[in-house]
C-alpha cells in the first residue's frame, strides 16, 4: 500500500484528535504532512512534534503570532491560510480530512474537490451550505468524497454495490440527545451544561448542542441529499437511543441494510482513511447477545430545529446557508448563557423569514448571505439579552 500523505484541517478539535489516535495504530501507512488548528497552539505543536509534521497553521491571528517562534524552534513551518490552500492543492498531499467546524469548512471542501484530492469529509456544514454549488460546478464531485459522519459513513456502506434506482428510503438514526424524554416545559430551563451531557457520543461543543436540538439530524438530511443525490422525501430520521445502528437503506423489495457498531467516531474515521480496504478494529466490538434496540419518531413539536433545517434544505438556494448561519450564532449565544435553549429555533425561524429567497450562483453569494444571516441573528439575540 502506498503511504498516504495526509492533511488534517481542524486537528485540535474532537474529530481531528480522534483521527490522530487512529493514525497512531498505522504509523507505516500514513504520513501526516499538515495539521491546522484555531488557537490551541500548545496542543497543535505537541501533535506536530509527535507525528513529525512538516507544516502547521493556526487560524487565530493572535495565536499565530504568539506561537510562531515555538514552531520555528521545532523546525515546523507555521503557514498562513492562503499557503494552506496552496499546499492542499500540491503534490505534497493526496488526502485531506476536513474536520473544521461550521461554515468555515466550505472553502476547504471546494479546494479539495477542485484539486481532485481524496476528501474525508467530517464538516457537514460545507455540504449543507455548498452542496448546490458543488453540484452545479463539479459534475463528478462525489467521486473522491468519503463521508466521516457516522450516519453518512453507514449509508455510504449500505449503498455500495446497489442500484440507486432501487433505493426507496435512506434512514438516518439519532440518539435523541440528552433531552429526548423532556417535556417542552422542562426544556425551558435547561442549561448549556445540561445540553453538553450527551448520552452516547463524545463530540465537540457545537455539534453536541446541535444533537440536543436535533438540528444535527436536519443538517445530516441535507448532507445525505447532496452526498447521495437522493430526494429529500426519500430520507427519514428515526430516533434510536442506543446509537448502535448508524444508518439504514430500505430497498424496493423491502430489504433493509444497516451498519451497526459501538458509538465511536474512530471507526468511521478509520474506514474513510483506508477505504476501500478494511483494517483491524480500533474500537470495542459489539456483543450481539447484549443488544436491545429501539426506535421512535422524532418529536418535531419539541425539537423544531429538525423541521426548520429540512424545510430550508428543500427550498434550497440561499436558505440552507441562512439557516446554518443563524443556527451557529444562536448556538454560540446559548453556550455563552445569552439565550435559552428554546430560543435557538425561534431565532433561526425569524432569520429565515427576514431574508428573501434567491438562487446561489457563486461562493460569494453563499458568503454574502451567511454574513447577512449572522447579522440578523445577532440582532434578534441582542433583543433577548
Amino acid at each position: 500500500m502506498i503511504r498516504k500523505k495526509l492533511a488534517i484541517l481542524g486537528a485540535t478539535g474532537s474529530i481531528g484528535m480522534q483521527a490522530l489516535e487512529v493514525i497512531e495504530n498505522f504509523p507505516e501507512d500514513v504520513e501526516v504532512v499538515l495539521l491546522t488548528g484555531y488557537s490551541r497552539g500548545d496542543l497543535l505543536l505537541e501533535k506536530c512534534r509527535f507525528f513529525s509534521v512538516k507544516y502547521a497553521s493556526l487560524a487565530n491571528s493572535n495565536a499565530f503570532i504568539r506561537y510562531q517562534k515555538d514552531f520555528k524552534e521545532a523546525e515546523i513551518q507555521l503557514i498562513e491560510w492562503q499557503e494552506v490552500e496552496n499546499l492542499i492543492s500540491s503534490a505534497e498531499i493526496d488526502t485531506i480530512l476536513n474536520a473544521l467546524v461550521g461554515a468555515a469548512g466550505l472553502a476547504a471542501t471546494v479546494k479539495a474537490v477542485d484539486s481532485g484530492k481524496k476528501l474525508l469529509l467530517a464538516n457537514k456544514e460545507s455540504l449543507v451550505i455548498g452542496g448546490e454549488y458543488l453540484s452545479k460546478n463539479y459534475e463528478n464531485w462525489r467521486d473522491n468524497v468519503i463521508p466521516v459522519d457516522s450516519e453518512h459513513s453507514a449509508l455510504f456502506q449500505c449503498l455500495k454495490g446497489e442500484n440507486k434506482a432501487s433505493v426507496r428510503q435512506l434512514v438516518i438514526t439519532g440518539s435523541g440527545g440528552p433531552f429526548r424524554s423532556f417535556s417542552k416545559k422542562k426544556l425551558q430551563n435547561v442549561t448549556p451544561e445540561d445540553a453538553l451531557k450527551h448520552p452516547t457520543w463524545k463530540m465537540g461543543k457545537k455539534i453536541t448542542i446541535d444533537s440536543a436540538t436535533l438540528m444535527n439530524k436536519g443538517l445530516e438530511v441535507i448532507e445525505a441529499h447532496h452526498l447521495f443525490d437522493i430526494p429529500f422525501d426519500n430520507i427519514k430520521v428515526v430516533i434510536h437511543p442506543q446509537s448502535i445502528i448508524h444508518g439504514m437503506a430500505i430497498f424496493s423489495d423491502d430489504t433493509i441494510k444497516a451498519v451497526l457498531s459501538n458509538p465511536d467516531m474512530k471507526l468511521p474515521i478509520e474506514y474513510a482513511l483506508f477505504y476501500p480496504e478494511r483494517r483491524s478494529s480500533v474500537i470495542e466490538p459489539l456483543i450481539l447477545e447484549k443488544l436491545t434496540l429501539s426506535f421512535e419518531e422524532p418529536d418535531i413539536g419539541k425539537f423544531k430545529c429538525l423541521k426548520l433545517a429540512v424545510q430550508a434544505g428543500k427550498k434550497g438556494g440561499i436558505y440552507p446557508a441562512v439557516m446554518n448561519a443563524a443556527n451557529e450564532e444562536a448556538v454560540h449565544a446559548f453556550l455563552s448563557h445569552g439565550i435559552r435553549f428554546l430560543d435557538i429555533p425561534e431565532i433561526i425561524e425569524k432569520v429565515i423569514q427576514s431574508i428573501s429567497w434567491t438562487t446561489v450562483e457563486s461562493l460569494e453569494d453563499i458568503y454574502e448571505f451567511d454574513k447577512e444571516a449572522r447579522s440578523k441573528a445577532r440582532e434578534f439575540i441582542n433583543k433577548i439579552l
